[in-house]
């Protein structure tokens, strides 16, 4: 992989995209890091398609506490699908700047700071060098992110498909109790801490046997040993100023109207970790999009069993650039091609 700069002033961190035997980096990349307006450094990563015709370029917004690492699986099937690939650490987790010294911890003061990174990635690497159109493929507070985005008209993307979006926390028990303290603790300065009883060990390192992520034990396992990989790239639990962020945004599905960009929102009936039920409330109301529930897929949808991804796939192939919009007859039939376990 080149390592270059970009245009930070400042010599260029020692970047690197970390293998293990179960999951190769993706050959024929260029990793860069990109600097932001507030003088934050970014790992980048770009791919060509490996196909013989290009479709147009797939950008990456990952979940929180993830990694480029963890997404090789998909670059190669959306290089394969004619994709040319953008994909990026967001700010406070895999090797991107850190703004506190304890390295595992998943810190951001402002989500707007996300909209910085995804700003300064489209300017320096989507939009010079990457052919159009150009869609975002976002998972979790990545789509939280981009959601957000959308409603200003913010995105520099021409479609957006987004996998189990962040628009609820299920596992915060009280989420207006929690919002309430949150807040609270962060006016008193201590936003820079981690949330009650948090540990800075990566989730993606929990056993298998119970997790909320995946019911695929082999990608599950695949995943463990690259968070075991990059060490304090997988970040552990969040900060008090991530909790009280993430509580306010996008509770209030009346927003949804405001979004103009064609949108495929990919929900997880079995999500334990975000709202499925809120998440549908939401997407009912967008007027340039569709909603697609898989029923018996967890959090983490791209790493869930052949199954239930090659329905996302489907989805997918349906909505990008040069597709019409699919029918919500053609969402329905989706939605019920997996079977409940």
């Amino acid at each position: 992989m080149r390592r270059f700069d970009g245009d930070t002033g400042r010599e260029p961190p020692l970047l690197t995209l970390r293998s293990t035997p179960d999951n190769p980096v993706p050959p024929g990349g260029t990793l860069i890091a990109v600097g932001t307006r507030d003088d934050c450094t970014l790992r980048a990563a770009y791919w060509q398609t490996t196909a013989r015709t290009c479709r147009g370029t797939v950008c990456l917004l990952q979940g929180r506490a993830e990694f480029i690492e963890k997404y090789y699986e998909t670059i190669h099937e959306l290089r394969a699908r004619g994709f040319a690939v953008v994909a990026f650490d967001w700010r406070g987790q895999g090797e991107s700047d850190r703004r506190v010294d304890d390295p595992h911890k998943g810190h951001v003061a402002r989500f707007d700071d996300y909209r910085l990174d995804l700003r300064a990635v489209a300017e320096t690497i989507l939009v010079p060098l990457m052919p159009e159109p150009h869609v975002g493929l976002a998972h979790s507070m990545g789509g939280c992110v981009a959601l957000l985005a959308a409603l200003d008209g913010a995105l520099p993307f021409r479609r957006l498909v987004t996998l189990a979006p962040m628009l609820s926390i299920r596992m915060v028990r009280w989420p207006a109790g929690a919002a309430i303290l949150s807040r609270g603790l962060q006016r008193l300065g201590l936003g820079s801490r981690y949330i009650p009883f948090g540990k800075p060990v990566s989730i993606a390192t929990n056993p298998y046997a119970g997790n909320r992520l995946s019911r695929d034990p082999i990608r599950y396992a695949r995943n463990a040993a690259a968070a075991r990989q990059v060490g304090a790239g997988a970040v552990g639990d969040p900060t008090i100023a991530w909790l009280a962020e993430a509580l306010a945004r996008l509770r209030d599905p009346r927003a949804a109207p405001r979004i103009g960009l064609p949108t495929l929102i990919v929900a997880a009936g079995a999500d334990p970790v975000c709202g499925t039920a809120e998440t549908e409330r939401f997407a009912a109301r967008l007027k340039a999009g569709h909603i697609l529930v898989l029923p018996d897929s967890r959090h983490e949808i791209l790493t869930e069993r052949d199954a239930i991804r090659q329905d996302f796939w489907a989805a997918f192939e349906a909505f990008v650039p040069g597709s019409p919009l699919p029918t919500h007859a053609e969402v329905e039939a989706h939605a019920v091609a997996v079977p409940v376990a």
